[in-house]
């Protein structure tokens, strides 16, 4: 058979199959070809006459695609959408601890303060990935600040807030895909009116967006409850993306799983604490409340690991025979949290719980970003469209297949 040659192919489709080649470590006609006998495997049922013929399009098993890392922490979103096949084209966070774990991670350390930086300065890519932090939203009249001569809309209602900053990303780079996480209660946050703000932005901005609190606990031993928010662009893909939140695994992992053999002695709380922690239980069951230490079920799920957990590791204890109970390490607290463990940590026992405890768990951000891709192909194999045509780093029209 003769060589096929095809002309005038779009400089996307170059670069698609350029990261697929690499992904897979092939020659770039190994993985034309492979593209071409999965499509010719794919045989399609006897058309009946006069019946117009569809157009059956080809996706590899992953797609290669590109990202940011907004707000990074330790790269718990970095962890997650590099297995699905994600390159992290740049990365921001403010803090210089989690900035240095992220350099031992990823041997990059990751820019600073998000509102020095210029949208137009960060990399075209196919997801923005975020776990921002929430602040009080300001919301004043619009017909106030008209009088004024100030901005309206949502650039008022987000200004001042960190959340700005993302909606200036956006309106700048236009990413097909956001993928967001953030605490439970910022639904509940200032009565609903943070809530409102943001997804109305969200909506505003020209995007679909979808939302879920999931509970970590069906993918790491841990109840952690985060608010995820994915939003595709409706230019890209249409009104109704074909999406859905992934389900919990069917086994629950265990706490005892984390556990280290011969944790160090140092970790074991002193015999005044835990007194102190004791009677401050004592007293708010005597006032009806619930608040007190939390000693973990080992064939269970532990309680949420918080940021200040290094002040006392009252709400994750572990009994200990003879002695009296003890804090997790920080190398357990890592595996709780899912991250891999032969990751080193190379900050102190105080900024590792303050890191862990704000970090995404990669498990669950990449439960979520597999069902991202899978949209990702429902896309391209709709329309054929590869993802978003670019100029000059403004959004153009899709694709044409």
């Amino acid at each position: 058979m003769g060589q096929l040659l095809v002309r005038n192919v779009p400089e996307e489709v170059r670069h698609w199959i350029e990261q697929g080649r690499q992904q897979h470590n092939m020659s770039q006609q190994e993985f034309i070809l492979s593209i071409l006998r999965r499509a010719s495997v794919a045989e399609q049922t006897p058309l009946l006459p006069f019946e117009s013929p569809v157009q059956e399009i080809a996706v590899p098993d992953s797609l290669p695609f590109t990202f940011v890392d907004l707000f990074a922490g330790i790269g718990g979103f970095r962890f997650a959408l590099s297995a699905l096949g994600g390159r992290c084209l740049f990365s921001c966070e403010w803090d210089r601890y989690s900035q240095k774990t992220y350099k031992a991670w990823f041997g990059e350390t990751p820019h600073g303060d998000i509102r020095q930086i210029k949208p137009k300065d960060i990399p075209d890519h196919d997801v923005l990935a975020a776990g921002f932090p929430c602040q009080p939203f300001s919301i004043a009249g619009v017909s106030k600040k008209k009088s004024l001569g100030h901005a309206h809309g949502f650039k008022c209602l987000t200004q001042g807030t960190l959340f700005f900053n993302i909606v200036s990303i956006v309106e700048v780079k236009r990413p097909p895909v956001l993928f967001l996480e953030n605490v439970k209660n910022l639904q509940s946050h200032d009565g609903g009116r943070t809530w409102k703000t943001i997804t109305e932005s969200l909506k505003e901005l020209d995007y679909v967006v979808r939302s879920k609190v999931i509970d970590a606990a069906g993918w790491v031993p841990q109840h952690r409850e985060r608010i995820y928010i994915v939003c595709f662009d409706r230019k890209v893909f249409g009104d109704d993306p074909q999406f859905s939140f992934p389900d919990p695994p069917a086994q629950t992992p265990k706490f005892r799983d984390i556990l280290e053999e011969n944790p160090d002695r140092k970790y074991t709380l002193t015999s005044h604490l835990w007194e102190y922690l004791q009677d401050y239980a004592r007293r708010h069951r005597e006032k009806g409340n619930g608040f007190g230490f939390g000693i973990a079920d080992l064939d269970g799920v532990s309680r949420t690991l918080s940021a200040r957990y290094y002040k006392d590791g009252s709400e994750i204890l572990i009994k200990q025979d003879r002695r009296t109970p003890r804090r997790l390490t920080p190398t357990e607290c890592a595996r709780l949290m899912g991250f891999p463990g032969d990751k080193k940590i190379v900050v102190s026992d105080t900024q590792a719980y303050r890191q862990f405890g704000n970090a995404v768990v990669p498990k669950v951000a990449k439960a979520v970003g597999e069902q991202i891709i899978a949209t990702l192909r429902w896309h391209l194999m709709r329309s054929g469209c590869l993802v978003k045509a670019r100029q000059n780093g403004h959004a153009e029209q899709p694709i044409a297949s």
